[in-house]
């Protein structure tokens, strides 16, 4: 076995963080050629993060990219074990990476297609190739749980701490009230877009309940029917996005800003981390 030279470990722990011994060993396996060790030790790396795929992916950050001239928006979910993990440099920088591409490159249908694909910011690898290097440098488990795009014009909204987004897709109007919608959405979770989207069933439960309601107040059985009608307005407010009152100004709907700035919702998806 090759004599290492203690320059030459600490050049390769410098390169990957990784710790002196392991360097040491690649460096062995390898007969002294760096390159050779780094792929050495990804590939050590990996075996690492198979024996713990079954490990919990309980924190991570939901990311976006949105481009304005070429219509198009995507939005994904990563995850890794650990908070701190969560908000470090590289990871933020894959998660990032992720959802340019996702929005940029030819799209795909699966995480696994997207992984496939080069990375806007490592250049010569590919996302999955910067996954497992990060993987291998931290040593944890990362799962791209979800993945959106939208070829349309596109708004969106992520919270500070990557812990939800929503990214909608739209006619007319503007980005920044897509922006404001979107801010909306993420802070006031409505289950629906329009009334009419809203399970038949719970909106008939609803009635019902109110029915009975107004019946034990003693009141005619012909006005009834308008009665609920009317207090199903309150129901909907809090359920329905359009029909809720605009966070930043409660005097209007989210339908009437809408209809003000002449745009018109064609999707919408909200994201929960690990919901």
């Amino acid at each position: 076995m090759p004599e290492v030279s203690a320059a030459a470990v600490k050049a390769l722990r410098d390169k990957t963080n990784l710790p002196m011994m392991e360097c040491k060993q690649a460096l062995e396996f390898s007969g002294g050629d760096e390159t050779a060790a780094v792929d050495w030790l990804r590939k050590q790396g990996k075996k690492t993060m198979e024996s713990r795929s079954g490990r919990e992916t309980s924190s991570g950050r939901i990311a976006q990219f949105i481009d304005a001239g070429k219509k198009v928006g995507a939005m994904i979910e990563l995850r890794c074990e650990s908070a701190p993990v969560a908000n470090n440099e590289e990871f933020l920088a894959l998660a990032s990476g992720l959802a340019q591409q996702l929005a940029l490159g030819p799209g795909a249908k699966t995480p696994e297609d997207l992984w496939k694909q080069p990375s806007p910011n490592r250049a010569g690898k590919t996302l999955g190739d910067q996954k497992d290097d990060l993987s291998n440098k931290i040593r944890e488990v990362f799962n791209l749980a979800r993945i959106v795009r939208f070829d349309g014009l596109s708004g969106g909204y992520v919270h500070h701490n990557g812990a939800s987004g929503v990214l909608i897709e739209f006619e007319g109007g503007n980005p920044e009230v897509a922006k404001d919608i979107a801010m909306h959405t993420a802070a006031m979770r409505p289950q629906a877009v329009t009334k009419e989207e809203l399970d038949p069933a719970v909106v008939a439960k609803e009635r019902e309940i109110l029915s009975a309601a107004a019946r034990q107040e003693g009141k005619p059985e012909n006005i009834i029917g308008k009665m609920v009608e009317g207090r199903l307005r309150n129901f909907y407010s809090e359920r329905v996005l359009l029909e809720q009152p605009f966070v930043k100004d409660e005097k209007k709907t989210v339908g009437q800003l809408a209809k003000e700035a002449k745009l018109t919702i064609k999707r919408l998806v909200h994201w929960e981390l690990g919901k």
